[in-house]
């Protein structure tokens, strides 16, 4: 086939967006590229494989023997791929060809015991559970870094005015650092539902034709424990075939975290708006907006960012829809999850590293900020003044007042500061002072700096824990 393309088979090896030669690193990283490898999948398989033999071995099912010979043989090195992949399109099974390859792979008959008394999903659930581990596990070291930069972030803006903005206008003063406060306060959150997750999706699955473990006569219980020890996974209370209910956790809270990063890159590129010039995505020489306005420097980072966002809520669906399922045994949730799984992972796992860019070289102008702010003082105080006057009218006296006179300053086109020293009712109670106190924004920030210090000591005090190692499930043999 001609690189223009035709009729003829292509023999291009990608064909999805994550793989893309040339687009692939907005959609995936070199992390989620390694764990959904086709190869790193077969390999999985054969680890799994070996520990189960090793596993049956240990409590007497195989001979010694034979398992050590099968954990030694069951390298992808040592089987051919393309007869895996072509007996996969012959038989239309998974595994099967896979099996065919360890077996010959083995010497001495070690072959027969391959694969002994476990069915075809017991090995790609528990595949599947070490994928979503080392997709959880770089979540959660991606997290660190962006959680440890947004603290240096609020810390160094805890007190960098600005406004406050509901429904896209003007509303009360705040400061930056409170903004990014909630940024962590919700990303710490997000990271310890992945965290708590572990503790119920990390499980193996070793239970057999329809889940009564009838393969391994008497010894089941025992094997299990060692089968999850050797993977350091846990070990559930009954197997899981048909209920998919850890599998939607993890693609839904992976797709929860990414719609978080959305939330943070959209507000980065609103407040880049010239209108606001409030921050700025990193800009390089060289970096192109446009290919017909060559001033253009658009905010492609964050706006990716969220393009992945709406990607991995799309697998959530796919997610749920695999909770449906008949019987003991129904393949049609697998194939889903084949998909979402993968997904949710290539677009978390980017979003992360495309939003740690992003902080890495975010432009605060903390200035022009401050300028806004007091541009729009007469505005964001509306409420800090209905609090001075209802001192003497009444909360709802002085909303209608305050209403009165700020809709009729802005029909007019007219100051509130002139039309409130205009109004007797009102300067009868404030003086000029009083006016420029409650209009003066620094001086309505309620408890913004103490609540951006406690954030801050929690989110800390988070990532200390993090660091340390601290487990929230996932390893040995737990059952859950």
């Amino acid at each position: 086939m001609s690189e223009r393309g035709g009729p003829e088979t292509c023999w291009h090896e990608r064909s999805h967006i994550v793989d893309s030669r040339f687009f692939g690193p907005s959609y995936s990283t070199p992390a989620s590229q390694r764990i959904f490898c086709d190869v790193c999948r077969m390999q999985r398989w054969l680890d799994i494989e070996a520990a189960l033999a090793l596993s049956e071995a240990d409590v007497g099912l195989i001979p010694r023997g034979a398992a050590t010979e099968i954990a030694k043989a069951a390298r992808v090195e040592n089987i051919n791929l393309d007869e895996v992949r072509d007996g996969i399109r012959d038989t239309e099974h998974s595994l099967v060809s896979l099996l065919r390859g360890l077996q010959l792979a083995c010497c001495d008959g070690a072959g027969e015991y391959v694969h002994y008394g476990a069915t075809t999903q017991d090995i790609g659930d528990t595949g599947q559970v070490l994928e979503m581990r080392e997709a959880l596990e770089a979540a959660g070291a991606e997290l660190e870094q962006i959680v440890t930069r947004l603290i240096e972030v609020a810390r160094s803006h805890r007190n960098t005015l600005m406004i406050g903005r509901t429904h896209a206008r003007p509303a009360l003063p705040t400061t930056f650092g409170f903004k990014v406060a909630g940024w962590i306060d919700e990303l710490v959150r997000a990271a310890q539902r992945l965290e708590s997750a572990r503790q119920r999706v990390l499980v193996v699955q070793l239970a057999g034709g329809v889940g009564t473990m009838a393969g391994f006569g008497d010894k089941g219980s025992t094997l299990i424990e060692s089968f999850a020890a050797r993977l350091s996974l846990g070990v559930p209370s009954i197997g899981w075939h048909s209920a998919r209910d850890r599998v939607a956790e993890f693609v839904t809270s992976m797709a929860m975290l990414t719609g978080t990063l959305a939330r943070i890159a959209e507000e980065i590129r609103m407040l880049s708006r010239p209108e606001f010039g409030e921050l700025r995505e990193g800009w390089h020489y060289g970096k192109v907006g446009s290919s017909t306005m060559p001033h253009k420097r658009n905010p492609e980072n964050c706006e990716q960012v969220v393009v992945l966002a709406r990607l991995a809520a799309a697998n959530t669906v796919l997610a749920l829809e695999g909770l449906i399922n008949e019987h003991e045994r129904d393949g049609r949730a697998l194939r889903l999850e084949w998909v979402s799984i993968g997904d949710v992972s290539h677009y978390t796992l980017a979003a992360l590293a495309i939003l740690s860019r992003v902080l890495g070289g975010l432009d605060v102008e903390a200035d022009r900020m401050a300028m806004e702010a007091r541009a729009a003082s007469e505005a964001i105080c509306s409420e800090a003044l209905m609090f001075a006057l209802a001192r003497n009218f009444g909360k709802q006296t002085a909303h209608a007042l305050v209403y009165e006179m700020s809709q009729r300053a802005q029909t007019e086109g007219r100051s509130l500061r002139e039309t409130l020293m205009e109004t007797p009712l009102v300067t009868a109670q404030l003086d000029i002072s009083a006016i420029d106190g409650a209009l003066d924004p620094s001086l309505y920030l309620g408890s913004a700096r103490e609540t951006v210090d406690r954030v801050l000591a929690s989110a800390a005090a988070w990532l200390t824990d993090s660091s340390t190692g601290a487990e929230y499930g996932g390893g040995g043999n737990v059952r859950h």
